[in-house]
């Protein structure tokens, strides 16, 4: 047995999805024989660390502090061992501009886009391109916070008139924006287990219910998306996908576990949109979706992750 903390919460816009992540991982740790401390994250968090000394931390914090590689870097200085990736990957998945970057140096797929602060909006006259930026990318467009998680300040702006109210909102969220090509096509996500040698689990296609995509409302609310799990690939698609899933994995540099979100497109390319270090955990998240395809139970997942807890890398 031995003594985790799970960290959870925190102040972060996906902070309820966290503690819900943070609740389903404290209840398998316990089924496993654990000792298990939750963790809220505070102001507090490293006095806490260190009046408990776990053996490890089950990082289950998402958003902002804690798929940014800050939490990291704070458990590396105290030596704890911790689930999921390094400071380094976690700092270049949470921009998806770094990470879609990294993906095109590797060769890797991922729909054309420009990127822009909130200062060339405000300084600079980035708005007078948007007519250029449309010509290019053409409409539809995907407009997005560049360091955002959940879908949060996501919008498909199909009318020109649609951009300006698309960025603002993106631009409440963070203070860089990524406008993407759109990709008409099927939503697919591919999660990664291990870190030696990582392998995929059977991939999971999202299909929201009455929904135009797989927003925040979609993703966390139950019965509002149908989960085909595994989805409905021919052998040749299923494996692309997963060489796809585990080149941007090694690529970015993740270890434990992740999860990577692409669109199978109309045109019968894939397309990787990012990448996500800390997967969410709840009833409704892709990765147990994905492990329950696999005939992994739930404890057997959270088992699985928390073996490759580890400092640094």
């Amino acid at each position: 047995m031995s003594k985790v903390v799970v960290l959870k919460g925190g102040r972060s816009l996906e902070r309820e999805v966290s503690l819900r992540s943070g609740a389903n991982v404290e209840a398998a740790l316990r089924r496993l024989g654990h000792e298990v401390v939750g963790v809220d994250v505070d102001q507090h968090l490293v006095r806490t660390l260190r009046a408990e000394a776990p053996d490890a931390v089950f990082v289950a914090l998402h958003g902002r502090g804690g798929e940014d590689g800050t939490v990291q870097e704070l458990l590396e200085i105290l030596g704890l061992p911790y689930t999921g990736s390094g400071v380094r990957a976690c700092e270049r998945s949470v921009d998806k501009v770094v990470a879609k970057a990294v993906f095109r140096a590797a060769g890797i797929a991922t729909p054309d886009s420009y990127a822009f602060g909130e200062d060339a909006f405000r300084e600079l006259g980035a708005a007078d391109t948007l007519a250029e930026i449309r010509e290019r990318l053409g409409l539809p467009l995907v407009v997005k916070p560049a360091k955002q998680g959940s879908a949060l300040g996501v919008t498909i702006a199909r009318q020109a008139a649609d951009v300006p109210p698309a960025l603002m909102s993106a631009l409440s969220y963070d203070n860089r924006v990524l406008l993407e090509r759109f990709v008409p096509g099927r939503e697919l996500a591919v999660s990664v287990l291990g870190t030696d040698d990582p392998r995929t689990l059977p991939v999971v296609e999202p299909v929201p219910r009455k929904r135009e995509s797989y927003d925040f409302e979609a993703r966390y609310t139950a019965g509002m998306t149908e989960f085909i799990a595994p989805a409905h690939l021919t052998p040749e698609q299923a494996d692309e996908a997963s060489r796809l899933a585990l080149a941007c994995y090694r690529e970015i540099g993740c270890r434990c576990f992740g999860r990577v979100d692409m669109m199978l497109g109309d045109d019968g390319r894939f397309w990787v949109l990012e990448i996500d270090t800390i997967p969410g955990l709840t009833d409704t998240s892709l990765m147990p979706k994905a492990a329950a395809a696999a005939g992994m139970e739930f404890d057997e997942l959270i088992a699985g992750v928390l073996d490759q807890a580890a400092l640094g890398g």
